[in-house]
């Protein structure tokens, strides 16, 4: 089932709510949670039931094996706790793998040593990429000591709460334990219903007036790269751009309206993203940018190598080894190693900037410089990782490079114009949680994160009224008369 699906939003959604509030009000916090889960496995199985056992017996099976962890490590030298850990999970990533890369294993082995091996076709389930993260996640935690008390009944709500299990935020367990432990967890609340439905809104705007406008012109210009004709100029800036800005709209669109829908049943999501087009290098790209992926990728992958702890050279490399798996996560093809390759170069490169040169950007024109590189360099490496081959990629890139036609050129200042404007929006328009501050809209961002880091533009935040009920529902209109069509979300093919 679909966010921007009718079934979704006008049967689903309002259904669930009603459901969780009376369970709340008859049967206490437990009634609740409960109901939840029966509806995230509802959820879950309208896309296909088949797939059901995987994501309960995954569940069960790290819930049991954590409780053995725990237990162990009461024990001298901590007995089997460690042994256990990795047990669980090489289990974890060996279904991940099953899924996602066996027949990427197969079809590289092919090529490479020229065997003929029958690919098996295997369908990725949903969200296989991002639940087993958080499993991952909360196993290494337990072996850590740093898991809390809690349920089993709790436990399933973290795994399998419906507006995250897709695709995100890949939340972590103390994020949705300190909350479902509260006295007042799932009660009926009107200000969680108003801040959750406009977030909500504001990520189906986002997702099927803008993303899914976009889509055509993107399909377009990588299509003609898997071609065998030229690629002109514009074709290929607009295919670039077009798909830098689908991304992006597409699912930082899914995020609002997860943290929207999860907040309507009072429980705030963690920030996926914070405006990663404004970033001035890489560095802080990667702080803005799918936030939950850099979290875990940071504190479970980066740092279990070794983080910065053993020298320069050490440090580059657990930087590379990391965003090139970070790449390969995406997708079991070579097109995401690549672009996982250029991030962890350009990760590598900016470290190193800062090490000789460590002075902060201080004028606006060098701000603004540093801004268009780091947009430049990023929305590059969306070739690759949008193209459907490697030669598609370089077709496209190319194209990127090929002097303008005569009809190119008087084209020229208006796309141009459309360029800038869309770089202006992403750079002034505040984004979803710098205008609802005031309200605490997700469980990392508040007033004292928008006082660090203010839009340059339109100022005033959101609260109930009028005017902020008109734009919204203003956004609400222009999003339900574009759902003659329902396209998935991008990362659900992650």
């Amino acid at each position: 089932m679909l966010f921007n699906d009718p079934v979704f939003l006008f049967a689903f959604l309002p259904i669930a709510l009603i459901a969780s509030y009376a369970a709340r009000a008859l049967f206490g916090r437990a009634g609740a949670l409960a109901t939840l889960v029966l509806a995230s496995i509802i959820f879950y199985g309208w896309w296909n039931p088949v797939y059901l056992p995987l994501l309960g017996g995954l569940a069960v099976f790290n819930f049991v094996l954590a409780r053995f962890i725990v237990k162990e490590r009461s024990k001298a030298a901590e007995g089997l706790a460690t042994a256990l850990t990795i047990f669980g999970v090489t289990v974890d990533l060996g279904a991940l793998a099953w899924f996602k890369y066996t027949d990427f294993f197969i079809g590289t082995m092919n090529v490479a040593i020229g065997t003929s091996w029958t690919l098996l076709h295997i369908v990725l389930p949903l969200g296989i990429s991002f639940f087993t993260f958080q499993k991952i996640a909360y196993l290494v935690d337990a072996r850590r000591g740093e898991v809390e008390p809690h349920s089993f009944l709790e436990y399933c709500f973290f795994v399998m709460f419906f507006p995250q299990l897709i695709a995100g935020p890949i939340v972590h367990h103390k994020e949705i334990f300190s909350q479902t432990h509260e006295k007042n967890a799932f009660r009926f609340d009107l200000s969680n219903i108003s801040v959750g439905l406009t977030i909500f809104l504001i990520g189906l705007f986002k997702k099927v007036v803008i993303a899914d406008n976009l889509a055509p012109l993107v399909s377009h210009a990588f299509g003609a790269a898997a071609g065998p004709e030229p690629m002109g100029f514009l074709l290929a800036w607009q295919g670039m751009a077009a798909y830098t800005l689908q991304l992006y709209f597409d699912f930082s669109g899914y995020s609002d309206m997860a943290i929207g829908a999860s907040r309507m049943f009072g429980i705030r999501l963690p920030l996926n993203f914070d405006s990663p087009y404004q970033s001035a290098s890489i560095i802080e790209f990667w702080r803005r940018w799918h936030m939950t992926l850099s979290r875990f990728l940071r504190d479970y992958l980066y740092i279990g190598l070794g983080g910065n702890r053993h020298g320069r050279v050490r440090r580059y490399f657990n930087l590379m080894a990391t965003m090139t798996l970070g790449g390969l996560w995406h997708g079991a093809a070579w097109t995401f190693v690549i672009w996982g390759f250029l991030h962890g170069l350009a990760l590598i490169v900016n470290h190193a900037w800062r090490a000789v040169f460590p002075r902060r950007i201080g004028a606006w024109w060098s701000l603004a410089i540093a801004r268009l590189a780091t947009l430049l360099f990023v929305a590059l490496a969306w070739v690759p990782f949008r193209a459907p081959s490697l030669e598609a990629a370089g077709h496209l890139l190319k194209g990127l490079v090929t002097l303008p036609d005569a009809g190119e050129w008087r084209q020229m200042p208006f796309a141009l114009l459309a360029l800038i404007v869309a770089v202006a929006g992403l750079w002034l328009v505040p984004n979803t949680q710098q205008w609802l501050a005031n309200y605490r809209p997700a469980y990392n961002y508040g007033l004292k994160e928008h006082e660090q880091d203010k839009p340059l533009l339109i100022k005033t935040l959101w609260s109930p009224g009028t005017r902020q009920a008109v734009l919204v529902g203003l956004f609400a209109a222009l999003s339900f008369l574009s759902l003659q069509r329902v396209s998935e979300f991008l990362y659900f093919q992650f």
